[in-house]
């Protein structure tokens, strides 16, 4: 792959994916989504397809961080009900990454999310209406999580977008805060670190790529740092909106050409 090094790069382009980096750590220890904005910088500085393998090790960096913080938290039924359609997604995302240009994937990508969010918007206020949500032990419950796990690991495959796909997923399913926060970081820890052999065979990790992200992991680091301080300034209510515009901001960019 011809990857670009720090070197290669001028000052506005490094600094514009350190402050993507330091989005991912702010996102995965605050509101969760967020880091498709950091997505859509990253391909927008280096070529879409090859900008998903810098970006994965700085994501799993980041879910490290979260662990750390927010390990008491997780809802692990949750998890071990998505692993196996994330698993079918991820697969499918492989094969779609084969054929697909990068036009194809941002489009894809962007038109998800959008259509994603405007379906959990719409199951909220129905809930709100008095429609009670989805039971995970109920039949439309099982489906709903089948139909968001496959759709959460093409996404994460394809672009690391799989963060929209299951914030989503998790708000429809009641999850609170800390719960969401939790669950979510050890959901994209266990399947960011499965995907590294995928990308490193795709040829979208190699030596100049992990150069790259040694340079910008630092930046990670302060931005969880900043993240776990707002995200106790920050109620329910506000928590659930930031995380739903930031999904459609990020499908937004995902859709410009």
């Amino acid at each position: 792959m011809n990857m670009m090094t720090p070197w290669h790069l001028d000052g506005w382009e490094f600094a514009a994916l350190a402050f993507a980096a330091l989005l991912v750590g702010f996102s995965k220890t605050a509101v969760s989504g967020a880091n498709t904005v950091s997505l859509a910088v990253f391909a927008a500085v280096l070529p879409a397809k090859a900008s998903t393998g810098v970006l994965l090790p700085i994501l799993i960096a980041g879910d490290l961080l979260a662990v750390l913080t927010y390990r008491r938290h997780a809802h692990w039924p949750t998890l071990w009900r998505l692993f196996p359609a994330v698993a079918a997604g991820v697969v499918v995302g492989t094969l779609f990454l084969v054929w697909a240009d990068d036009g194809t994937v941002r489009s894809s990508i962007g038109a998800i999310l959008l259509l994603m969010t405007g379906v959990t918007v719409w199951r909220r206020r129905t809930a709100d209406a008095g429609e009670e949500p989805d039971g995970a032990a109920t039949r439309a419950g099982r489906a709903k999580a089948r139909s968001y796990g496959v759709l959460g690991g093409f996404t994460t495959m394809v672009a690391n977008a799989g963060g929209p796909v299951m914030s989503l997923y998790l708000l429809s399913a009641g999850f609170r805060k800390l719960g969401f926060l939790g669950t979510s970081a050890f959901f994209f820890l266990i399947v960011n670190t499965s995907k590294l052999p995928f990308s490193a065979g795709l040829g979208l990790i190699d030596a100049d790529s992990l150069l790259l992200d040694a340079a910008l992991v630092l930046f990670v680091v302060p931005g969880a740092f900043l993240g776990k301080w707002a995200v106790n300034r920050i109620d329910q209510r506000l928590f659930e909106r930031l995380v739903i515009a930031a999904t459609v901001v990020g499908g937004v960019q995902l859709l410009l050409p």
